[in-house]
């Protein structure tokens, strides 16, 4: 009876004991699980984070069809394959078009069509050792001649036959000779036309240009009361600027007759209907004539508010006041 008096005194718990008690363990259960708690929800799962990690792997792994190419290097040799890059903002490099021969053609020549010099020097190289393009198209494995230059010079490649020493290169009737190599007549498929005097039929026979493009520039034409410099072809609506560099080496202006407009006598919907005034200026001239009478001389127009400089530049040509 003693010891089982004694065992109850030491077994049993007051009410703050049984208190204490809980507490404790509550606070071992929390120091137990709350770290698992917390790492779970702080960051991603190491599974999301590798998933993720892969995916763009294999996005940057990923090249366009079409994109790849061999690239001869400097050295004359091919490269592995290459993906040739784009530029939302690449300007079209300033050049002259001409035929020309790419195993041939001397430094000089490549600087006139507006290759940059890194890449002539890459050509040089791949051609001083041994190197030389069959086909126009090999001209798109040269390492740095990006694709719209390729594209901008393909219609121009005239590879001689293997044997033959003569180069030949046109823009504009000139000829850009070839060190110590003597010119060699090559007879053009297409005829140099006046842009003032060809008719639809002579457009249509020049490279690129369809019966619509050939309409719409004699349209043009005819609007504006003729041409008064090669470089107005370009402007024709519809026409690229690809389209017009290849036709260009085949205009030329020996008829110079233009149609005037009398800013006097003419009406608004005479003014408006030259394309180089249209509604945004007829009605300015208009107002101005009619509040300050006739123009003296062409140039007065420049006091209307809306003839810039540029603008009365491009118009004066088409300006008469008598």
């Amino acid at each position: 009876m003693q010891w089982k008096r004694i065992v109850e005194d030491y077994l049993s718990f007051t009410r703050k004991d049984r208190i204490g008690i809980l507490v404790l363990i509550l606070l071992m259960i929390i120091v137990i699980f709350l770290p698992k708690f917390l790492g779970n929800t702080g960051r991603p799962s190491p599974t999301t984070n590798d998933s993720a990690w892969i995916a763009t792997m294999k996005r940057l792994e990923q090249k366009e069809p079409g994109n790849n190419h061999q690239e001869y290097n400097d050295d004359g040799n091919y490269t592995t394959q290459y993906e040739r890059p784009k530029y939302p903002g690449y300007e079209q490099p300033k050049g002259e078009l001409f035929y020309f021969d790419p195993n041939s053609l001397s430094t000089t020549g490549w600087e006139k069509l507006g290759i940059r010099d890194k890449t002539i020097h890459t050509i040089q190289n791949y051609l001083s050792k041994g190197g030389r393009f069959k086909k126009p198209e090999d001209l798109q494995k040269i390492y740095g001649l990006h694709a719209n230059e390729y594209e901008r010079l393909v219609p121009f490649v005239k590879i001689e036959p293997v044997g033959e020493t003569n180069t030949y290169n046109e823009f504009n009737d000139n000829k850009i000779p070839h060190e110590n190599k003597p010119i060699k007549n090559y007879p053009s498929r297409f005829v140099v036309i006046d842009i003032n005097s060809a008719d639809t039929t002579a457009y249509i026979a020049l490279p690129g240009i369809g019966s619509k493009l050939a309409a719409r520039i004699v349209n043009f034409r005819d609007k504006l009361g003729g041409f008064y410099s090669i470089a107005q072809v370009g402007e024709t609506f519809g026409l690229p600027d690809s389209t017009f560099q290849k036709i260009k080496p085949y205009l030329k202006m020996e008829n110079f007759s233009i149609k005037k407009v009398n800013i006097n006598t003419a009406t608004l919907d005479e003014l408006k209907a030259h394309p180089y005034i249209k509604w945004v200026l007829a009605k300015p001239i208009i107002a101005y004539r009619n509040e300050h009478g006739p123009f003296s001389k062409p140039e007065d127009i420049k006091r209307v508010v809306a003839v810039t400089d540029e603008v009365y530049k491009k118009l004066a040509p088409y300006l008469t006041t008598q």
